[in-house]
């Protein structure tokens, strides 16, 4: 039986209506979904990009030819891949309709259908074959997740033997004064863009409480360990405002 998390995402809701989180977050990515790219500069000053280039680069000593990316919003990470891979064929999954339209859109203005794909899939049972992709990518989604153990073991399911995880997520900085600073910034500022900015106030609160819920470092890794996976690492990234996780199958 595994070790519960101190943190836990799974009880952190974008809205007090009742419904399963998995309906809520689709509900706020789809009201969202014409303002995320914008807002995702905005609130990193444009350091996403970095933090995803640097992922990838990690990723690219693995030569992965079949991706799954989970959760992948407007599509950053998969068509990242097409510059810095070598020639990956990428399924990108999520759950908001209004975020796949946003990504399919941008896939056709790069003329990239032909390697990378969109389709709307929960996580928690994804409908492919065991032992489908050489890698399973997830940015900045975790947090979103209904149940990030089972999430993880789909994941798990999907890969080949020797395939990796690699999920890049926001994480809370523990040293003074940068704890201190992001802690202003991301429970005030970070909302009161929300509210200039969003057609959905209510999803700029959400987003600060559930990185502070999800699970970091260690206690994230053990959740890999939980379902199988080895050779799990963490590397934090400026000044631990973001993580990138790796686990082996």
């Amino acid at each position: 039986m595994s070790k519960k998390p101190q943190h836990n995402p799974e009880t952190i809701f974008p809205y007090e209506s009742g419904e399963s989180k998995n309906v809520q977050v689709r509900r706020m990515f789809d009201a969202i979904a014409p303002v995320y790219d914008r807002m995702n500069r905005l609130m990193t000053f444009g350091l996403d990009r970095g933090w995803r280039k640097t992922a990838l680069k990690m990723l690219r000593t693995y030569r992965p030819h079949t991706i799954l990316d989970v959760a992948t919003g407007t599509g950053d990470l998969p068509f990242m891949m097409q510059r810095l891979l070598d020639s990956p064929s990428v399924t990108g999954i999520d759950l908001s309709d209004g975020m796949l339209a946003v990504a399919r859109r941008k896939c056709r203005e790069l003329g990239l259908e032909d390697t990378v794909t969109f389709e709307r899939q929960d996580c928690l049972s994804l409908t492919f074959a065991d032992n489908r992709f050489d890698a399973v990518t997830v940015a900045f989604g975790v947090r979103n997740f209904q149940r990030l153990q089972q999430g993880f073991a789909e994941m798990y399911r999907v890969l080949k033997p020797g395939g990796v995880l690699m999920v890049i997520e926001l994480s809370e900085p523990t040293r003074f004064p940068v704890h201190q600073l992001y802690r202003l910034y991301a429970h005030g500022v970070i909302p009161l863009w929300g509210r200039l900015f969003s057609r959905d106030r209510q999803a700029y609160v959400y987003l600060p409480r559930s990185v502070d819920a999800v699970p970091q470092g260690e206690e994230m890794l053990s959740i890999f360990r939980s379902v199988g996976f080895e050779k799990t690492r963490c590397r934090r990234l400026t000044m631990g405002v973001c993580s990138i996780y790796w686990g082996q199958k």
